[in-house]
């Protein structure tokens, strides 16, 4: 059973982040990015997927220190992104991800 108060390692608090990333973030391998960052971090489940306004759709569950070092990420982008903005939702977690991936 998902325990929404259990931590993955230091004691934090697992928590669920909702971010669309808008701009130039198609095409660009800004998924491949988003999960080479979350694998690297670790203690990351969810998905990373386009959606079809062109923006991007990641939706992860971890401590909300290590999703907050990932929507540093996002923030960011791989070189050939230009993100003009992210929209951040936190919610309770599902545990419903096995891993963190791409979803078509």
């Amino acid at each position: 059973m998902w325990d929404a108060g259990r931590g993955t390692g230091d004691g934090g608090k697992v928590v669920r982040l909702r971010a669309i990333v808008r701009g130039i973030v198609q095409g660009v391998g800004f998924r491949y990015f988003v999960v080479h960052h979350a694998h690297r971090i670790g203690g990351i489940t969810g998905y990373v997927r386009n959606l079809r306004d062109g923006s991007v759709e990641v939706v992860a569950e971890g401590e909300r220190e290590r999703l907050e070092r990932l929507l540093t990420h996002l923030r960011q982008g791989p070189s050939g992104a230009v993100v003009e903005g992210v929209e951040v939702s936190w919610d309770q977690p599902t545990g419903e991800f096995p891993d963190f991936r791409i979803r078509w």
